[in-house]
């Protein structure tokens, strides 16, 4: 139970922040005045999020593959050595975390760009009188009129990320040596391979007691930054 914990801490340590910037930065970037064929782009970022996670998790097995895989002819042109991406216990979950950031960030990325349409043009206008850069502009504009945006997000991801269960289930199984087992594929193990389904059933009760508590400190910190 510790170490299905301990790897969905990391999922979601890891995962969560990487999603929320991945979005953010495409956001932006779409929402530029210099980006043409935005619909295509958006179409095409959204593509995987509607695309069933079984067969996402397929297609990144052969990715992955040790020898023919598309990671490591990627790798090989810059010279870098094969990598075991599913077979070795210290890459097996960066791979899981890289292929979930890439089948959500799309979802969260609309969510994004419709805050970012939403924000007024007159505060840029006001901050460039006042001589803000553009840095400047998105530390003390777009943040801040992105906060309940950004809060949604997060939430939604939190317990999006501490559910995981078809991409170790999928491509690994839990394994190599249980580093990429997750407390759900635990409680499905538990209940309907082993049939213990009241270990099963107190599992599923504290993955609730968590999501919950880690949603309530995430709406109470959120209150903080509201404008």
């Amino acid at each position: 139970f510790w170490k299905a914990l301990g790897n969905t801490a990391y999922f979601v340590v890891v995962g969560v922040p990487l999603s929320i910037m991945t979005s953010m930065l495409v956001a932006l970037a779409l929402n530029s005045k210099l980006t043409r064929f935005k619909s295509l782009f958006r179409f095409s970022y959204f593509l995987p999020v509607v695309t069933t996670l079984v067969a996402v998790a397929v297609i990144w097995r052969y990715i992955y593959h040790p020898r023919f895989g598309l990671a490591n002819y990627l790798l090989s042109l810059i010279g870098i050595k094969p990598v075991d991406w599913l077979g070795n216990p210290h890459w097996a979950m960066p791979a899981l975390i890289i292929m979930a950031v890439w089948k959500g960030f799309g979802y969260n990325m609309i969510i994004f760009v419709a805050g970012l349409q939403n924000i007024p043009e007159t505060l840029y206008e006001a901050a460039r009188l006042d001589g803000a850069n553009g840095w400047q502009e998105f530390r003390n504009v777009t943040i801040p009129m992105l906060s309940q945006t950004t809060g949604f997000i997060t939430i939604t991801t939190l317990i999006g990320y501490c559910q995981f269960f078809a991409e170790p289930y999928v491509m690994t199984d839990g394994g190599p040596l249980n580093s990429t087992l997750s407390i759900v594929l635990l409680m499905y193990k538990e209940g309907f391979k082993f049939w213990r389904m009241g270990y099963s059933a107190a599992i599923a009760f504290i993955l609730f007691g968590i999501i919950l508590i880690l949603t309530i400190v995430q709406l109470r910190v959120q209150k903080q930054y509201e404008i």
